[in-house]
């Protein structure tokens, strides 16, 4: 797993063996950030379901002031802080290891941009999307990756967009009624 653009382009990060934990591919990611290329400069980001850290990461690459990484995972926030400190970015960065619904309700601070990618076949998801309105900037966004999309409705976000990447599917939300 590299890094796809910006300071870091070409950088390779430490990842999991096996298939226990499912990263975004490279090409995935460069189109998730070209679709948030002036978004990114100057923003303040979430990666919730942090994993190996490289979608934070890339948004530092690529311009965001600052990053939140969090993983329930301890071996995810090893491996992320790991990545980060072999960068020498720890210092634009916080790293959390808690559920996501108890760092949603208690983390006190609100970001440009969330991006959420809960393991697949699971509920989490679509939990932490009804409570991730309150840490979003006016203006922000909120992208969920999964296999299937999301049809649902959330209280305080409107889904208006949604692309498919091979397995991955992005799902973009705005604050809303």
């Amino acid at each position: 797993m590299r890094i796809v653009s910006g300071v870091f382009k070409g950088r390779v990060l430490k990842s999991f063996d096996g298939d226990k934990v499912r990263p975004t591919s490279d090409m995935a990611r460069e189109s998730l950030f070209n679709i948030l290329r002036d978004r990114i400069a100057g923003a303040k980001f979430l990666d919730l379901f942090c994993g190996t850290g490289a979608m934070g990461i890339e948004a530092i690459s690529r311009g965001a002031d600052f990053v939140v990484f969090n993983d329930y995972s301890r071996d995810s926030v090893s491996l992320t802080k790991q990545n980060l400190e072999k960068l020498g970015i720890c210092d634009r960065v916080k790293v959390h290891t808690l559920d996501a619904m108890v760092l949603l309700d208690s983390i006190g601070e609100c970001f440009d941009i969330v991006f959420m990618d809960p393991p697949y076949k699971s509920d989490v998801g679509e939990k932490a999307l009804n409570l991730v309105a309150k840490v979003l900037n006016e203006g922000g966004i909120v992208i969920l990756e999964n296999e299937d999309g999301f049809d649902g409705e959330i209280l305080g976000l409107v889904k208006y967009d949604e692309r498919k990447y091979g397995r991955a599917r992005f799902t973009f939300f705005k604050k809303g009624a």
